[in-house]
């Protein structure tokens, strides 16, 4: 079975990983244990029966081409020898002991795949910088932020030193107890399917443990979350670090989300480093009444486009986060590390009642996170944010030309008296041709011209016939206005 398609199929695991994930929040441990205790039952039953539900010579075939196929992962040959001997142990007599004396421990493989799924999966989980360990972790990391080279002659001594200050940090790791209840006959389905339902229950155990801590956790035998001071100077109370003033926002335009990236672009001591890998957390519930309003357009083609910010930023739902706050920061700068405990061996727990036709299992995980510096997170107020504005000038139209005055008048070759003005609106002419061409230019082209000859309206540009003796040629210009009006004469006399 595919995990990836596995975490969409069940509306039930769904449902209870909602229940486990507010008993995390909440620090509620029976209401924690109750609904782990069901999310992992429920997890095992809808593998079992995936695997019911195949044929039976799927289910027994060691044809590897058939089990990737059906989107079963292949598993390494450390990995299969593994969950062989695991089974094997499970099924004996005295599980507890031969789980004891097992001789071969759990592949940090497995670690991986599943860590594999959990950044597929949870979008904030694949923009941290994670690890897997089996112990403490000691990691050096850079301080000062963007450094500058200098130059100088070829032959020169160095100029000057990269002075690029780096702490070290000793990130111990704590302690995350997965009970596994393992059907009796799943142990008959072979390492394939054994390894898609330990690393279920390992992903549900890390992401619903993992990602609240990583966001709100207040240090106390658990992450330090984005939301925490850090530093030198911070107050440490009882292991918990306070948490971080709210910055309210209102929008998310250019100049607000400028000014909350230079903060964050700032290292504590004060140096500069790039704005790359940012990520802006928020609840589920909010993303939808209060960023997708604000970081929505309409295109022009009336289609929709979402998440659209003035600069590169990933919006990422987190039901680690209330109503009403968010986190904007640098997710690269937030280092976490997951690993087995006990040498990567799973316990036989006598503690916890069995399960019909079940017996239970103890995984510890250990896992630990925190800011690399208290400026690469910013913890916000987003209550108020207000849905996109969008600006509007109005350009209003030009007034319409009042220009009813003509540039030209022609009549032929005939010349006209007096000599043409704009302004002049009387003039005559004689021939003694039978016909010449009118032509009248409008000073605007908006303007409209119709001429007559004789009080028959004729095309302008077209030639008129004269009849013998006097003519009245009247031009009438109408301004663009489609109000103003003026109106040349001229008397042609024909001979």
């Amino acid at each position: 079975m595919n995990l990836k398609d596995f975490w969409k199929k069940s509306q039930k695991i769904t449902s209870l990983r909602e229940t486990f994930q507010q008993a995390i929040k909440e620090n509620d441990s029976d209401k924690f244990a109750d609904s782990f205790e069901q999310l992992m039952t429920a997890i095992g039953e809808e593998i079992y029966n995936s695997v019911q539900s195949e044929n039976e010579d799927m289910r027994h075939s060691f044809d590897q081409s058939v089990l990737q196929a059906r989107g079963v992962r292949q598993l390494t040959t450390e990995e299969s020898n593994y969950y062989q001997a695991f089974a094997k142990a499970a099924r004996s007599a005295n599980p507890k002991q031969a789980l004891e004396n097992l001789d071969v421990v759990m592949p940090e493989t497995i670690i991986s795949s599943v860590l594999d799924d959990l950044r597929s999966e949870h979008p904030l989980l694949s923009h941290l910088q994670f690890t897997t360990t089996g112990g403490a972790i000691r990691m050096m990391v850079n301080t000062d932020g963007y450094q500058e080279a200098a130059w100088g002659d070829l032959c020169d001594s160095i100029v000057k030193e990269l002075t690029s200050g780096f702490k070290e940090i000793d990130a111990g790791l704590f302690k995350l107890s997965a009970f596994i209840p393992v059907c009796n006959a799943m142990l008959d389905l072979g390492p394939a399917w054994l390894d898609t339902y330990i690393r279920a229950l390992l992903y549900e155990a890390i992401a619903n443990g993992l990602e609240v801590g990583i966001v709100v956790g207040d240090g106390d035998k658990k992450p330090i979350g984005m939301v925490r001071d850090v530093g030198a100077n911070v107050a440490v109370v009882g292991g918990k670090y306070p948490e971080k003033a709210k910055i309210k926002v209102t929008d998310l335009e250019a100049a607000t989300l400028g000014n909350l990236i230079s903060l964050v672009v700032i290292t504590a001591n004060g140096k500069n480093r790039k704005a790359k890998d940012l990520i802006f957390l928020v609840n589920p519930q909010d993303y939808y009444q209060l960023v997708m309003p604000a970081t929505t357009v309409r295109a022009p083609d009336g289609t929709y486009r979402n998440d659209v910010l003035p600069y590169p930023i990933t919006v990422i739902e987190t039901a680690a986060l209330s109503r009403g706050e968010a986190v904007f920061g640098m997710g690269r700068q937030y280092f976490a590390a997951v690993g087995m405990g006990k040498d990567g061996r799973i316990e036989y727990d006598d503690s916890v009642r069995f399960l019909e036709d079940q017996r239970v299992y103890k995984a510890k995980l250990y896992a630990n996170g925190l800011p690399l510096d208290n400026n690469a997170f910013l913890h916000l107020d987003v209550s108020g944010l207000q849905p996109m504005t969008y600006r509007v000038t109005t350009v209003p139209a030009p007034a319409a030309s009042t220009d009813a005055t003509l540039s030209a008048l022609k009549l032929g070759s005939l010349n006209l008296t007096p000599a043409f003005t704009s302004s002049n609106v009387t003039y005559t002419a004689t021939t003694s041709a039978a016909s010449n061409t009118i032509t009248a230019t409008p000073a605007n082209a908006g303007a409209k011209v119709k001429v007559e000859v004789g009080g028959k309206e004729i095309e302008n540009g077209k030639p008129a016939t004269w009849s013998e003796g006097s003519n009245t040629v009247t031009i009438t210009v109408t301004a663009a206005d489609g109000e103003t009006a003026k109106t040349y004469t001229v008397t042609v006399t024909k001979s």
